[in-house]
């Protein structure tokens, strides 16, 4: 096989793991709901139940 090889030291890759750059997504990702980001049903849901739990909180003595 032709070519260079590129042999990563483990320090590194657990660095590399816990970098910023790691956690921020491309800006050229197409949407995808339910892969790249969350599905508008699961929104809507995570949006229901944040205003349920609220609710449950505002009612002491139940």
């Amino acid at each position: 096989l032709a070519g260079t090889h590129i042999i990563y030291d483990h320090k590194f890759l657990l660095e590399c793991k816990n970098s910023p750059g790691v956690r921020t997504l491309p800006c050229c990702l197409p949407q995808i709901p339910g892969v790249i980001s969350l599905a508008q049903s699961s929104l809507v849901k995570l949006e229901e139940l944040k205003a349920q739990n609220e609710s449950e909180e505002a009612m002491p003595g139940e």
